[in-house]
């Protein structure tokens, strides 16, 4: 079967831009601007997200050309109904860890489009898996630009076709295949060191979910974001709740939190429900078992492929 699973993944790489704008010209609604982008994003991915964050050294020298590029595009896409700004269009959406364990693990190919109540944004809100057992663990571009990241680097879990393959084929020294099992155990090892799952989203890459990143909010971009106020990042859906009889107030929590939304006060915790985005880092780090996640209604709906594959198991054919 690895066999097998080797072949399909040799075969696919030949082919990447080929299989990029195959999937790109089967979209209902489609842009050359958007396809010339994500061939772009993907192919020098380091380089674009490094002057997208302002840390690549040749930043200053591209300023003029990447403002020009915006302004070119902010024309092109002025009468695009759909249209924002930037966060609309590349974002990321805050999933659990056993949420983010679910979409690493999905054995078939699914097909979810427009999720507007888990992806509140008016793009890039489909989640299309292709091989979704295709998995590329990619060098963190965000953590690969700075003088002393956080360590490890290859955390970035690219997802299916033909994002997977085209990744690898383009990053070959910084990207490596890894199996479900093994992207499950990356998981688990960066929530340990407190990282947060993102699953992104970018019109630019087919207008869909494409890859999980575990994000610190020292290196990452989209955090770094958050906190300029560009809203890139949608809550899971859950907030943390405190039993106040469990909690001992040592701040453990306080500390770990990456969205800065628990408070430590004369050794009382509080949890501020609007900065908290359900991450659920605080629910590791206490030794007595005293926060915990609960869904709430005006955060959204949480991400959760094996629900969604099993409630369209039952709707109707005509409206699977």
């Amino acid at each position: 079967m690895d066999r097998e699973r080797t072949d399909t993944r040799d075969a696919l790489q030949t082919g990447v831009q080929r299989s990029f704008i195959s999937e790109w010209w089967n979209m209902d609604e489609r842009s050359v601007t958007d396809l010339v982008h994500g061939l772009i994003y993907a192919r020098w991915i380091y380089l674009y997200l490094g002057i997208g964050k302002g840390d690549h050294p040749i930043n200053e020298a591209l300023k003029p050309a990447a403002q020009l590029y915006s302004r070119i595009r902010a024309r092109i896409t002025s009468k695009d109904s759909k249209s924002g700004d930037f966060s609309d269009g590349y974002h990321g959406k805050v999933v659990p860890l056993d949420s983010a364990k679910q979409l690493v693990t999905v054995n078939e190919d699914v097909e979810f489009r427009n999720l507007e109540s888990i992806i509140p944004y008016p793009k890039a809100r489909d989640i299309i898996l292709k091989n979704p057992d295709h998995i590329v663990a990619l060098e963190c571009p965000c953590r690969s630009l700075l003088d002393d990241p956080c360590l490890p680097l290859d955390v970035c879990l690219v997802i299916g076709e033909p994002f997977s393959s085209y990744i690898r084929k383009h990053h070959p020294e910084k990207s490596k295949w890894i199996t479900p099992d093994q992207a499950q155990q990356i998981l688990e090892a960066e929530h340990a060191r407190g990282h947060v799952h993102h699953a992104f989203f970018k019109d630019a890459m087919l207008d869909r979910f494409y890859a999980i990143c575990n994000c610190c909010p020292c290196c990452c971009g989209a955090m770094q974001s958050m906190r300029r106020g560009t809203p890139m990042l949608a809550s899971s859906g859950y907030v943390a709740r405190l039993d106040e009889d469990l909690c001992i107030g040592c701040g453990n929590c306080a500390d770990a939190c990456p969205f800065g939304a628990i408070m430590l006060k004369n050794s009382r915790i509080s949890i501020i429900e609007d900065m908290c985005m359900g991450c659920g880092v605080c629910t590791t780090v206490c030794s007595e078992g005293g926060l915990s996640l609960v869904l709430e209604p005006s955060k959204g709906a949480p991400l959760e492929i094996f629900r969604l594959m099993e409630e369209a198991q039952h709707l109707p054919s005509s409206e699977n």
